[in-house]
């Protein structure tokens, strides 16, 4: 009964806001030709919001025939009206406004001190428009920033640009971001991106801060002068010591002008020295955040960049950070066990997937891809055709240079499907235990330097998704 007359008095005062009766406030909201008259009644503004109370105050009030007159050009008369309904009756429509009027709005009832409404409205934004922060990384970014009650959505807006860093450093107004930004990112250990990356941009946006080109062969010492100025409070906070030899020598050792010459010395030293460890009071290696979860006994995220490319038919490996799929587990056989039927039950109906195992008494991980399903129709067994299909071997599994790839051969016997077989790839097959086979005398794929017979210590099933 109690929550009949509270709903019944919220009803009464949205009436009242629509109603205008006996209205004492003038609000004039937006600027120029978009200023429109708003009434409301100044005892509830000031019940509502201590903003009012100090707006109607005697220093403040500017009276006209009796009525306060409030001036907000910096405030849209459609927002302005969703926060007097919620200061009438309590009620909130968000879902109609586009992630950019959102924001505005977090904005308003900041000024307006309403601060119901601006722990609501932030994790509104968090849960439901998440996509506008791509938008406009940067502006979006600054905005939050001047504001101190933001703090939940400036968490999230870090933390998200961490886990992404591309949509901020590949963004056109990148280069306008202000300085203390940029430096309290590059600060950043979770900041998920290679420091290559993070240095180039960093070169990017202070050679578009000094309008100079980069192009070292034309720089004059004024030039220098500026560069070295404006990159001084950057330079410990880039993890040159995480930037591979080649990257060093063609993309760092160039600028050797405008970087420090004991971290030159340092740097060349730690590259050219056998052994040579890096200088003591470096900071720790950031910590790459991939943007998948990879759920694998028998792999590391740094088999996946390899295995996108392959299945992509790439000349070199998708960077860490941008690959397109993601990997989810649906078989372990040390967990679910070594039988095909379950294998066909974990499996079946997924599509794509890929398959790793690794091999008794050794560190070789062996496997293959499978772009269509596992599914036996027939229940006799089934022949599938495709030409997208290959098996690859890691003599060494931590180390992926030691990969070997064999796309398929003979594409009308590709992948072979029976209910009581795990994975039959060509000429690399389990029968349905941690006993499997290898004709390395068949032509349906290239030989790989597989075993003949092996027993299989652990194998996972992924599907792989497209994201």
């Amino acid at each position: 009964m109690f929550s009949k007359f509270l709903t019944e008095l919220s009803s009464d005062y949205e009436k009242l806001f629509e109603t205008e009766l006996g209205y004492d406030v003038i609000i004039y909201a937006g600027e120029e030709s978009n200023v429109k008259e708003i009434h409301a009644h100044s005892n509830i503004l000031c019940i509502r919001s201590q903003y009012f109370r100090s707006a109607f105050s005697n220093e403040w009030a500017e009276k006209k025939d009796g009525k306060f007159i409030l001036k907000k050009p910096n405030i849209s008369s459609h927002l302005f009206n969703i926060i007097l309904r919620f200061i009438y009756c309590g009620n909130i429509e968000l879902k109609n406004l586009q992630g950019p009027d959102v924001l505005k709005l977090l904005i308003a009832v900041d000024e307006l001190n309403i601060q119901q409404l601006v722990y609501y409205i932030q994790e509104y934004l968090i849960e439901h428009q998440t996509e506008f922060l791509h938008q406009n990384p940067t502006g979006i970014l600054e905005t939050v920033y001047q504001h101190e009650t933001f703090t939940d959505l400036w968490k999230f807006c870090l933390e998200k640009i961490c886990e992404e860093p591309e949509i901020l450093f590949n963004s056109d107004k990148f280069i306008n971001l202000k300085a203390p930004l940029l430096e309290l990112l590059l600060k950043r250990d979770d900041l998920s991106m290679d420091e290559i990356k993070i240095w180039e941009g960093l070169l990017k946006w202070c050679f578009a801060q000094q309008n100079i080109i980069n192009d070292t062969t034309k720089w004059s010492k004024e030039d220098i002068a500026k560069i070295e100025r404006s990159l001084l409070r950057f330079i410990p906070l880039i993890r040159f010591y995480d930037i591979e030899p080649t990257d060093f020598f063609y993309k760092v050792y160039c600028y050797k002008e405008i970087l420090p010459q004991d971290l030159i010395h340092n740097l060349l030293e730690f590259h050219i020295v056998p052994n040579m460890k890096p200088k003591a009071n470096v900071a720790s290696s950031r910590k790459l955040n991939s943007k998948f979860k990879l759920d694998s006994t028998l792999i590391e995220s740094k088999h996946i960049p390899l295995f996108a490319s392959w299945i992509d038919k790439k000349d070199s490996s998708y960077d860490k950070n941008e690959f397109p799929y993601e990997f989810k587990l649906l078989y372990r056989s040390s967990r679910d066990g070594f039988d095909g039927e379950t294998f066909h039950r974990n499996c079946d109906n997924k599509r794509a997937t890929i398959w790793v195992a690794n091999i008794q008494g050794s560190t070789q991980l062996i496997g293959g891809y499978n772009p269509l399903d596992w599914n036996d129709l027939s229940g006799n067994g089934t022949w599938k055709n495709t030409a997208d299909s290959f098996l690859f071997n890691f003599t060494d599994g931590k180390d992926i240079s030691t990969a070997k790839l064999g796309y398929v051969n003979d594409t009308n016997h590709a992948i072979f499907c029976y209910n009581n077989y795990g994975p039959y790839t060509g000429n690399l097959f389990c029968r349905g235990s941690n006993k499997w086979s290898y004709n390395t005398y068949g032509t349906l794929y290239p030989c790989i330097d597989i075993p003949a017979n092996f027993i299989v210590e652990n194998y996972e099933v992924f599907q792989v998704i497209r994201q």
